[in-house]
């Protein structure tokens, strides 16, 4: 099973980078290229424990809907999310958040697995895990963005 690991410093306060990583509005900036929209359970505001959001977003061309769900949550520390309907045969996004140098050190992990069996794994070698790095990376470079910035008091308003 792929596993990606990205850590990401940030000069801000770790309760506001938490909460900048479970909003389903800043999830929306990060990801205007791919068109990605909360169609069902939680569509705006921060996501909580055993609450689920649908996404719709074209990858490769393709419209698609995934649905994950907030397994874990141990505020301002850790959140994990999995997917619970979606193109992947599985996933786990686990969230944690450390102090560090006065500010935040956001580490996330994303293991997956794709379907359709040795062509999944072959995906996943050619493009599939620097696709999802790439799209991992842009998020944490928004939520690195708008921590630094007064920005985040466009987002978190709860």
């Amino acid at each position: 099973m792929p596993r990606i690991a990205i850590q990401t410093e940030i000069k801000a306060n770790r309760n506001i980078v938490f909460d900048l990583s479970r909003s389903i509005d800043l999830h929306k900036i990060s990801t205007e290229h791919t068109n990605e929209k909360a169609i069902a359970g939680k569509t705006s505001g921060l996501i909580g424990m055993d609450e689920s959001v649908t996404w719709r977003a074209k990858h490769f061309g393709i419209y698609q809907n995934l649905t994950s769900k907030i397994i874990e949550y141990e505020r301002p520390k850790y959140f994990a999310d999995e997917m619970v309907k979606g193109a992947f045969a599985e996933f786990k996004h686990e969230h944690h958040f450390a102090e560090s140098n006065g500010g935040t050190l956001m580490t996330d992990y994303f293991n997956y697995k794709s379907p359709f069996g040795i062509l999944g794994k072959l995906a996943d070698k050619l493009f599939l895990k620097k696709y999802m790095t790439e799209l991992l990376t842009e998020r944490n470079r928004i939520v690195k963005q708008f921590a630094e910035s007064e920005k985040w008091k466009e987002i978190i308003t709860e």
